[in-house]
């Protein structure tokens, strides 16, 4: 590996949220832009990095620029990124996961929120209006299922039938494909979940 490609990415967190590095472009980022359920977190640099859908995207961002106050941590999804921020409330501690984002501008929804209940294993009940873009759908998938749109974590937001949570269907990240929430790796959101605390702020972007 050249020292080049070293330096661009051998960033530390700490580097990030100084604002030293202008771009975060790790290299779970890249083999997740790809298609790969793979870690943001994974140390490990391969000599060849596949396809770079969305990478130029991924950017670091300051919460100063989006909330008035940290409080006990921030959330910022960013729709046309396809890209999900999270400062923790200690003022250090920020990560970057793709994300899916809406279907589509009617489905999407901007604004303001904050999260006002987690759970593990999370229950899928599709909306009236989903079940009537979609008559086959079921009425209820239970947690813990594979085929669950949810995943293993699920975190809502204070506007109904909005959330962040995971989904099985790994194609789905980096793409619209949703009706309205935003979606991560089952394992990107295992490793938010725990971090965000109930009353975390909320900004779709």
């Amino acid at each position: 590996m050249s020292d080049f490609t070293k330096s661009r990415f051998n960033l530390s967190r700490r580097a990030l949220m100084s604002g030293a590095a202008a771009t975060l472009a790790t290299p779970g980022l890249l083999r997740a832009q790809s298609g790969d359920a793979f870690p943001a977190s994974e140390p490990a640099i391969r000599e060849k990095i596949p396809v770079q859908r969305n990478v130029s995207s991924f950017q670091q961002q300051r919460w100063q620029d989006h909330f008035e106050t940290l409080g006990v941590g921030c959330l910022l999804a960013d729709i046309e990124s396809r890209a999900l921020h999270y400062w923790g409330g200690d003022g250090e501690s920020y990560f970057l996961f793709p994300s899916s984002v809406p279907m589509s501008e009617e489905l999407t929804r901007r604004g303001y929120s904050k999260i006002v209940r987690k759970r593990e294993e999370p229950s899928w009940t599709p909306t009236a209006n989903m079940r009537e873009r979609d008559p086959t759908l079921p009425r209820r998938i239970e947690g813990g299922v594979p085929g669950n749109p949810l995943g293993t974590r699920a975190m809502y937001l204070d506007w109904p039938a909005y959330l962040v949570h995971g989904t099985h269907d790994t194609r789905k990240i980096g793409r619209q494909s949703s009706s309205g929430c935003i979606g991560l790796y089952n394992q990107h959101v295992e490793k938010l979940y725990p971090m965000v605390k109930i009353g975390t702020q909320v900004r779709l972007l």
